[in-house]
């Protein structure tokens, strides 16, 4: 018989802070990443 996964809805949480490490490696890469657009091609390159 087959099981029913939809019985039990998984519990809310709230407490979801990503650390000071993660926010910091985001955003450097954010600032280091160049979108070049040239006719229809699109071209991502790091710049570090």
């Amino acid at each position: 018989m087959a099981k029913l996964y939809s019985e039990k809805i998984p519990q809310k949480q709230d407490n979801l802070n990503p650390k000071k490490e993660t926010i910091d490696f985001l955003l450097n890469y954010s600032k280091a990443l160049s979108v070049i657009h040239c006719n229809k091609l699109k071209f991502e390159a790091l710049l570090n």
